[in-house]
Parts: structure tokens; sequence; C-alpha cells
């Protein structure tokens, strides 16, 4: 059985005078332990669609499983990271990483202990009573993973986690995050308009066509890849050969501005 599977997601919004449609006819699976991007020009419905997936809005049509439940059924089964880190200014990083299993009420002792240890491990060792405002862009982006993290989601998903940050720091991300949840063994998906970070971190891009947002083509990243850190990926002449056949891929289904 598929982890996740998508079977004709349609979705429509409508308003008092219009109605756009953002995704027809989406279809696709995405296996366990898998790391996959959604890649494609603005108006493809990228984030609609991982909205549906994470459950915080209904389909207009189609069905989204997660291990062969309803997405509304496995909710808790689902972490997301965004690109602001979304950290409360007024509590400590201590209070902001252990906020999800408080609110689910499954803060036990021995739960508080790892997530500072995993805290440590992001390289953000005593931190845990300094607030929000005194840490750089990319410690609250790695603040923000572990708080995902807490709740041992099986379904992570980013929606452009790094695109706020300085391309240093967004490489340095890249590594930890793909490192993080391959040693955890965690199913991902990443929505990106960076190629180069698609192709760095994924095992599969599924890249989409506009308006409305169709699944134009998959592309599985070669194992030499997917073997090697996304920095590593990034010197490996297999990457520009495949920057180069997206890229050309992706211009041909962009929309034509005038």
């Amino acid at each position: 059985m598929d982890f996740l599977t998508l079977r004709g997601i349609h979705h429509t919004y409508f308003t008092k005078t219009s109605a756009v449609t953002a995704l027809n006819n989406i279809s696709l699976d995405v296996q366990e332990g898998e790391f996959v991007s959604f890649l494609g020009p603005s108006g493809c419905g990228k984030t609609t669609l991982l909205s549906i997936i994470a459950g915080l809005i209904d389909p207009s049509d189609g069905q989204v499983k997660l291990e062969g439940k309803s997405v509304k059924e496995a909710s808790n089964q689902t972490g997301y990271m965004l690109q602001q880190d979304y950290l409360f200014p007024w509590k400590t990083i201590e209070e902001n990483i252990l906020l999800g299993l408080k609110i689910s009420v499954t803060l036990e002792e021995s739960k508080k202990e790892e997530v500072l240890a995993l805290l440590g491990q992001m390289g953000l060792e005593n931190v845990e009573k300094l607030y929000p405002k005194q840490l750089s862009g990319g410690m609250r982006q790695r603040v923000a993973l572990v708080r995902t993290l807490a709740t041992e989601p099986k379904l992570l998903m980013l929606d452009e986690p790094f695109s706020a940050l300085d391309y240093q720091t967004k490489l340095k991300l890249e590594d930890l995050v793909s490192n993080t949840f391959k040693s955890f063994g965690k199913t991902a998906i990443l929505v990106t308009h960076d190629i180069g970070e698609a192709i760095a971190m994924s095992d599969r891009i599924f890249l989409f066509s506009p308006r409305p947002g169709r699944l134009h083509k998959t592309f599985s990243m070669p194992e030499e890849l997917r073997n090697l850190s996304p920095f590593e990926a990034r010197n490996h002449p297999i990457y520009n050969e495949l920057f180069q056949t997206i890229w050309k891929e992706l211009e041909s289904i962009e929309p034509e501005e005038y």
C-alpha cells in the first residue's frame, strides 16, 4: 500500500463574481520515507495542493489518503514548516518547541528531554531560555523544525521554508533538514520554485503546469545523487544536466508575459 495517495484532485475557488480552477485532475503517490518536491511556476496550485494534503482545505473533488485513511482522520500525523517560522515572540524557545506536545496533552518529562536534546543536535545549545528575537533567521527556522518534529509526524510538509534566508544559510539548512529526515525515516513534501533545491533534496520531483494546475511531468533523481547530501549533490556532474533538462521543461510550460 502506498503511504500517501492522491486520486483525481480537483479544486475550484469561488467568489461572488467568478470561479477559478486551481487544480485539475491531480493523481500521484508518495512512498514512506520518500522526499518529493512540488515544482512549478506561480499559479500552478502547489500550495493549494499542500493545503489539501494537510487537510486544511477540502478539495472540490477527489480523494487524499494517508496510510489508507482520509487526511482528516490522520490530521495528527502531519507536520507543517513554512517560509515564516511563526514562533511566538512572547514565548521562550523551550516553550515554543514544546507547544505542540502541550496542546496534544502528550508532554511528559522523557519526551521533553528528547525534544531539548534534538535542539542540541540542530546546533542550538543553550538557547532554551532565549526568545525568538534573540536568534538569527536561520536559527529560528531550525527551532521551527524542532517544533515540527517534536510531535513525531509521519508526513512533513515544507512550503518554501528556506526562501527568506540568505544563500549560505539556505544551503546549510538544506543539508540539516535532509540529514535529519533521513535519520528519522521521515516522508516529506517540499513546495519550491527553486529547481536546484528540488534536485539536491528530492528523490522525485513533480513538475506542475499552471492555470489550472496539472501534473505535467515526474522526474526521478538518480541514485548517485540521492545518496549525497544536498550540498554535495549540487557539485555532482549529473546535477547540471538535470538542471538544464528541468529548466527547459519549465520554460515550455511557463505562461507568456507581455
